[in-house]
């Protein structure tokens, strides 16, 4: 059943502004078409994110700084197993789906460690990710404020999201 609910919408709008004069298929293709600028303007800044975080997890330089940062996320009730899911999660989306199918693989899937793991992922996004699609559509130059929060709110997550999984 859910799989018609998508055509099903179409289907409707479509009759809709058939009734209506509408020129809905014109809207569609009007709309299509810029999409496709967008997402030219918006590659570069993608691609650099991208190749950015395959560097600082091939270098190492992520398990590193996990390692580095375990102690301070001991002491904030994060299990020091998802200090680098943690790091890497603002950057990448499939490379933290990885490392939580590592997690889930090493400690299986009902384990404490995996189920923080599985609260930090849905409760948190891929902020440079993100950033970088909005500003580069939106032409926006100064960031100010934007990526600070959002990380520091990717870090509240991370410990809100331990903390509940250990009181459930």
């Amino acid at each position: 059943m859910t799989d018609y609910i998508i055509p099903a919408i179409f289907l409707i709008i479509f009759i809709f502004a058939t009734f209506k004069n509408i020129p809905a298929y014109d809207y569609f293709v009007s709309g299509a078409k810029s999409a496709v600028n967008v997402g030219i303007n918006v590659f570069p800044y993608l691609a650099a994110t991208l190749i950015a975080v395959q560097l600082f997890r091939i270098s190492g330089a992520a398990a590193g700084l996990a390692k580095l940062l375990s102690p301070g996320f001991r002491f904030l009730g994060i299990p020091t197993e998802l200090a680098e899911l943690i790091l890497l999660r603002p950057f990448t989306g499939s490379g933290s789906i990885a490392l939580v199918n590592e997690i889930y693989a090493r400690y299986g899937a009902d384990s404490y460690i995996s189920r923080c793991a599985s609260v930090v992922m849905a409760s948190s996004e891929t902020v440079f990710y993100t950033a970088s699609v909005y500003f580069a559509s939106s032409k926006v130059k100064r960031l100010r404020y934007g990526l600070p929060v959002a990380l520091l709110v990717c870090v509240v997550s991370a410990i809100l999201s331990c903390q509940i999984c250990r009181i459930l």
